[in-house]
């Protein structure tokens, strides 16, 4: 298959492209500016069997206004000028596979695809019109399916590379009081899932990209330092993560905690579903 990524230089970006290229597949980078012309975008699409759209500024951040309309624009103009361009597409991807994250839920509930207990704060509001946006794409016949991020683990980037160095040196600890539920994800489930996607044609909506089973913060913190043998007690409190983050500390602080119902429905096999497996993984391969 010939498959287009919107946002290829990040975390996942990359590690989609090497997955995807080992599986065979042609993988095509696709880069939409604010100055982006629909045409050359349709160019690169047109043909093409998959675009999968990972397009966004890094969450992980202080949250000042002008930082807050770059979230937005990056997901919301990024996502709308794509669909865009698949409406001038004579010969349109097949199916439009869209990032999306877990802070679309609230933080009082457990939380499945089938949940309608969604959070009402900034971040919530964005994932919402992000998936809004990307699903337009259904108007012209595309399958879309969107993946709702957990905490994304593995070696080589994304939270677990700005983790691992402060437990090394003994510097771990939870944040705030350690009981918020972190629902995450290891980078090669992720791959494996997007394809999974791709492959089972009937698939489609929404799918939470999430382990079967997260963990609160204080049980991660414990298993790091067991795993990296390193004490774990430079707790970080909640007043220092807000003043560091200001409205951002949310990411940090709040629970999510959520399940993969939709893909275990479908018959998709975590590889690591615990934590313990994915430290196991990843602290074998950096040794």
């Amino acid at each position: 298959m010939k498959i287009v990524i919107c946002g290829m230089s990040g975390f996942v970006g990359n590690a989609l492209h090497d997955f995807l290229s080992a599986q065979h597949h042609e993988v095509v980078s696709l880069s939409i500016r604010s100055g982006s012309l629909v045409e050359s975008v349709v160019k690169i699409l047109d043909g093409s069997d998959v675009v999968i759209n990972l397009a966004g500024a890094n969450i992980l951040g202080r949250w000042s206004d002008a930082y807050k309309k770059l979230l937005r624009s990056s997901r919301l103009e990024t996502t709308a000028a794509l669909v865009h361009a698949l409406t001038h597409s004579s010969n349109p991807p097949r199916i439009l596979i869209n990032a999306s994250a877990v802070g679309v839920y609230d933080s009082y509930h457990q939380h499945d695809e089938y949940s309608h207990s969604l959070g009402n704060d900034f971040l919530a509001t964005l994932v919402q019109d992000w998936e809004e946006t990307a699903l337009n794409a259904k108007a012209i016949g595309t399958r879309v399916c969107i993946m709702r991020f957990g905490v994304v683990y593995g070696n080589g980037g994304g939270a677990m590379s700005k983790m691992l160095l402060p437990f090394k040196l003994g510097l771990g600890g939870k944040m705030g009081n350690g009981q918020q539920m972190i629902s995450w994800i290891h980078l090669q489930d992720l791959v494996r899932g997007c394809l999974f996607l791709i492959e089972n044609q009937t698939l489609e909506g929404i799918f939470n990209f999430t382990a079967p089973e997260p963990i609160s913060n204080l049980q991660q913190t414990k298993k790091m330092g067991h795993y990296l043998h390193r004490p774990t007690f430079m707790n970080m409190p909640s007043w220092l993560v807000k003043l560091i983050f200001g409205e951002g500390s949310c990411v940090m602080l709040d629970s999510k905690e959520v399940y993969p119902k939709r893909l275990r429905e479908a018959g998709f096999t975590f590889a690591y579903p615990t934590f313990d497996s994915a430290m196991e993984q990843i602290v074998h391969d950096q040794e």
